[in-house]
């Protein structure tokens, strides 16, 4: 049986390494084409934003990723192995967070937790726990069933979630929804933090222009599914000549072109 991959090749000093590369990635459902000849690579230590409005394809391409979804055609690499073939040497060393995927709602949230983190053989699992209830203020909430928790409230549990096995590819698809302002910003600071302490990669998912600003390096921009711009948020404000990236998003999905 195939071993998950080293660690080797997260060090530090191999920042232009892939983690990821999409080649010709495409998915259909019956007549719709959700994700039309999607090609991107992302490199360690990055992390890259994901963009465009409902029904561009977001969604469908994080699920190919992860493997929950089988493509139509193309390739998907993850730690130079083909996902098609070989993602259960990868999946110990990737996570995701979605507001919209409910953990089972009859366990607390520490039951689901444990869950995950034997899923993931990790050793000391409660010890983990613990850290992670009190990085992302959980502890109060423990022991209540994951059923019962405001929409803010499972955010911060899938994320804690998404991190219980300390992932060298973190996927996350709006990680601040429903949040307030304030544990917002506290929880970019965490994933700031995070990607600084492990080298994580991390493509990231949103509507929220100001946390792409923030967060990402690079911008991938769907429009029908295909990848419709590209570019780091400076650039991209300079090509169109706008001042934040939520101009740049809205000329892109209205059909704007750059001065370019």
């Amino acid at each position: 049986m195939a071993t998950p991959i080293s660690h080797h090749i997260f060090l530090k000093n191999d920042m232009s390494k892939k983690i990821l590369t999409v080649s010709n990635l495409s998915k259909r459902f019956g007549n719709v084409v959700a994700v039309d000849e999607v090609c991107f690579d992302i490199t360690a230590g990055s992390t890259v934003g994901l963009l465009g409005g409902n029904g561009a394809g977001k969604t469908t391409t994080l699920g190919m990723l992860l493997g929950l979804l089988l493509p139509t055609s193309g390739l998907i690499e993850i730690f130079g192995e083909d996902m098609a073939r070989n993602r259960h040497r990868v999946l110990p060393w990737m996570n995701f967070s979605s507001p919209y995927v409910d953990l089972p709602h009859r366990l607390t949230v520490r039951e689901n937790l444990i869950v995950y983190g034997h899923l993931y053989c990790l050793s000391q699992v409660a010890n983990r726990v613990k850290t992670l209830a009190i990085d992302f203020d959980l502890s109060d909430i423990l022991d209540r069933p994951a059923g019962k928790l405001s929409a803010g409230q499972k955010t911060r549990v899938a994320l804690a979630k998404a991190l219980m096995n300390e992932p060298r590819l973190l996927l996350l698809d709006e990680p601040t929804a429903s949040m307030d302002p304030d544990t917002a910003d506290t929880i970019r600071g965490y994933l700031e933090n995070y990607q600084r302490r492990t080298n994580a990669t991390i493509l990231l998912a949103s509507h929220n222009m100001s946390e792409v600003e923030r967060l990402c390096d690079h911008v991938l921009v769907l429009k029908a599914g295909q990848i419709v711009d590209r570019g780091s948020p400076s650039k991209l404000m300079a090509r169109f000549g706008r001042h934040t990236l939520e101009e740049v998003f809205l000329d892109i999905v209205r059909g704007q072109t750059t001065n370019a």
